[in-house]
């Protein structure tokens, strides 16, 4: 016993409304403007489903086109929520260009190009379909593996929601055969199904964004838009497994602002803040875009350079020439402020925590020393066990005190 078709479309149709409404309210209720989008398309598509099953007999001229255009701007609205979703501004032409292709279409065509007509509708619905996808595919942030729903999504929600409009011809035109066929009565099961899928793969992309928002925030310093802490380790860990694996050395400086606790005495929090964020901006500007740079502490800074200990020389002489040179003018007057630099660099392997307590026992000594200047350590063990071997028993050197004492 076959289901009646129009009953479950009308199901169908209800399901997108009552998801449309909740995708809107979620939309407003947290801001999403993609959420918004995708909620609307879903209610135009529909209304439009709905208003079909129902009055499609009693239906024609421009009333019947005005709703088929409308299902079109449905496509339309999917597509705009797609850019929407990653950061683009929608496309009112776009939106529009279809329905207004659909309308000159059936205008000049005869009556009688039943066939002609679905051919375009079906063909204005696949080019939404694959701009979508399209959208979706050049911002993934996954493998292939887990991102495909997401792309394969749009290219279904476009065919499905446009379909039984362009099937309600033929199911008049061949009302004995076509509509007692029993793949229409899976398909509009399977539109049923669809309509509650599409929202759970909307969901899970808007978690998914919502968790790397989150991810991100956790590990980037507010203040300088750097990675903080635990970014920066994190980001610098998995850059050496790459570069070892590459065969390339790996080098890490860290950087401290001499005098910084002065600054803030005599010039105010807002003052040291500003030197803060000047700093930051010098070396994102003067290391290479492929380096990494953090802040690790409250005027402590860290860079991993995969090259070698000379290069990473040269690149740590230029960011204190040019931080020493910028200079800072508050209303008490300008700040003079310089940065001390430790510099430390071992071969493919080595672990973080071995260079970095290198590159801060440089520190130490650059601070020792007079300030204002750049410290190598020499070359370095592979592991942080032999590291601890190798300056055991110097605890009047420098470097084996440097991690613990520090002048400021």
């Amino acid at each position: 016993m076959l289901l009646d078709t129009s009953t479950l479309y009308l199901v169908a149709a209800m399901v997108a409304a009552m998801l449309g409404a909740m995708l809107l309210f979620f939309g407003r209720q947290e801001n999403i403007p993609a959420l918004i989008w995708w909620g609307a398309a879903y209610l135009l598509g529909a209304a439009s489903v709905a208003l079909w099953t129902l009055a499609s007999s009693r239906l024609a001229g421009m009333p019947s086109l005005a709703l088929n255009a409308v299902g079109f701007v449905a496509c339309g609205m999917v597509w705009s929520a797609a850019r929407v979703f990653h950061g683009r501004k929608p496309s009112l032409p776009g939106l529009l260009l279809g329905a207004i292709a659909w309308v000159a279409a059936v205008m000049t065509l005869a009556p009688q190009a039943s066939a002609i007509r679905l051919t375009i509708g079906a063909g204005i619905v696949a080019v939404y379909a694959a701009l979508t996808a399209a959208e979706l595919w050049s911002e993934r942030r996954k493998t292939l593996q887990k991102r495909w729903p997401a792309v394969a999504v749009p290219v279904l929600h476009g065919f499905v929601l446009m379909l039984p409009i362009l099937l309600g011809d033929l199911l008049h035109a061949h009302d004995d055969g076509f509509s007692s066929s029993i793949w229409v009565t899976v398909f509009s099961v399977e539109l049923v199904l669809y309509a509650v899928g599409t929202v759970f793969v909307i969901f899970m992309l808007v978690s998914e964004r919502t968790v790397t928002a989150h991810k991100t925030a956790a590990s980037m310093d507010p203040l300088t838009g750097m990675l903080n802490r635990r970014g920066f380790a994190e980001a610098t860990s998995r850059a050496i497994e790459r570069e070892a694996n590459a065969g390339r050395p790996a080098t890490v400086l860290i950087f401290d602002i001499d005098h910084f606790k002065s600054v803030n005495d005599r010039f105010g929090h807002p003052a040291g803040d500003e030197v803060l964020r000047l700093f930051a901006t010098i070396v994102l500007n003067t290391l290479r875009i492929t380096d990494l740079s953090g802040r690790i502490g409250g005027e402590e800074f860290a860079a991993f350079l995969p090259c070698s200990l000379e290069e990473a020389v040269i690149a740590a002489e230029r960011v204190r020439e040019t931080f020493e040179s910028s200079g800072i003018v508050v209303e008490e007057g300008p700040v003079d402020t310089t940065v001390s630099i430790g510099v430390a660099g071992g071969p493919a392997g080595t672990e973080l925590e071995v260079l970095l307590a290198a590159a801060d026992a440089a520190l130490y000594q650059a601070k020792r020393t007079g300030r204002n200047r750049v410290e190598a350590a020499e070359e370095l063990p592979l592991s942080l066990e032999k590291w601890r071997r190798k300056t055991a028993g110097h605890a009047a050197s420098p470097s084996s005190r440097a991690a613990f004492v520090r002048p400021a």
